[in-house]
């Protein structure tokens, strides 16, 4: 129940940042990109989190990281958009999404843990 309830959430969210972000900007989907930039630093958040308070109940963890973060975040998408510009020979812009996502992920990420380092002083 937890895993799919946050999952469930997690891909509305996915959902709603697509349908109010990819029209500024069509070549790009923008709603794919801060999903993955947002949930990379959630996860970040979380993982430091659990590992610093690690009474919390799996239950949350599982719901958060697993459920949530799993369906807010997407490979599969991300992957379907770069292909589709390479398709359209727009290999520059392929190349600067996939780095965007992989970069700006890991980036993100790092910067969740740092955050909760901080926070928990």
């Amino acid at each position: 129940m937890a895993v799919g309830g946050g999952a469930a959430l997690g891909a509305w969210a996915r959902w709603g940042l697509g349908a109010a972000l990819n029209p500024l900007f069509p070549t790009i989907p923008l709603g794919t990109l801060a999903a993955n930039l947002i949930g990379g630093y959630l996860v970040g958040f979380a993982v430091a989190l659990f590992h610093h308070h690690a009474g919390l109940s799996p239950e949350l963890k599982l719901f958060l990281i697993t459920g949530f973060l799993g369906g807010l975040t997407t490979f599969s998408t991300f992957s379907a958009e770069v292909v589709a510009l390479i398709e359209r020979t727009q290999y520059g812009w392929a190349l600067a999404a996939a780095g965007g996502h992989l970069i700006g992920s890991l980036a993100m990420t790092a910067l969740g843990i740092a955050t909760f380092v901080v926070l928990a002083r």
